[in-house]
């Protein structure tokens, strides 16, 4: 079953970049590398933190603001749950959320789930994209969102309508040039049909 290996940001300031990622606790997550490729506006993913409880929402969305993140949808509660959502200072666009409206204890300092939500123009085209190459599909609410099984990977993988993620998040759906994004995978090098581009990597060994 194909999954996502590593998740790598590009950003124009790397060491700025490993200080804001280790304030907000994703440093050994996450990898970064130097790049300039022009890019304005949304560019077209987000990444999201599921966790336990209101209270790690609460600790994580103010570490990445204290280490220079913007709100871009300040945390509140809603019919889901618990979130809110920031960018940090490389433009990578950040949701914390817990499906939990209450505490019942203190934040536990845990992430459940890291997905990464792509945008898509087309959503049967990037579905059939990405089972052709091997991705299961674990949830698939018509051509509003899929989301693939992935039980073996560090990394959740959904593809959600462009313009409806840009309005989850927050931002305008403009945007054009590089997604800054590359994501790692074992089934070799490939670029999806909205843009995102895969690298080959060996997975790591299972303990």
């Amino acid at each position: 079953m194909a999954s996502i290996e590593t998740l790598t940001l590009e950003v124009a300031d790397t060491t700025a970049a490993h200080r804001f990622y280790s304030a907000f606790g994703l440093d050994t997550q996450v990898r970064l590398r130097a790049s300039e490729a022009p890019t304005t506006g949304f560019r077209g993913f987000s990444l999201s933190l599921t966790v336990p409880r209101p209270a790690d929402v609460d600790v994580l969305v103010g570490a990445a603001l204290d280490a220079g993140a913007t709100a871009l949808k300040p945390v509140s509660k809603s019919f889901w749950g618990y979130g809110g959502v920031v960018q940090a200072p490389d433009g990578t666009i950040w949701k914390v959320a817990t499906s939990e409206k209450k505490d019942t204890g203190p934040a536990t300092g845990r992430i459940d789930d890291i997905v990464l939500l792509l945008g898509t123009a087309d959503m049967a085209a990037s579905k059939r994209f990405y089972v052709d190459r091997g991705f299961a599909v674990g949830k698939s609410f018509g051509s509003k969102y899929v989301e693939f099984a992935t039980p073996s990977s560090p990394f959740k993988l959904a593809l959600y309508g462009r313009r409806a993620l840009a309005k989850d998040v927050g931002v305008p759906i403009d945007g054009t040039g590089s997604h800054r994004l590359v994501i790692g995978g074992a089934g070799g090098a490939f670029t999806d049909p909205d843009g995102f581009a895969w690298e080959a990597v060996v997975p790591a060994p299972t303990v």
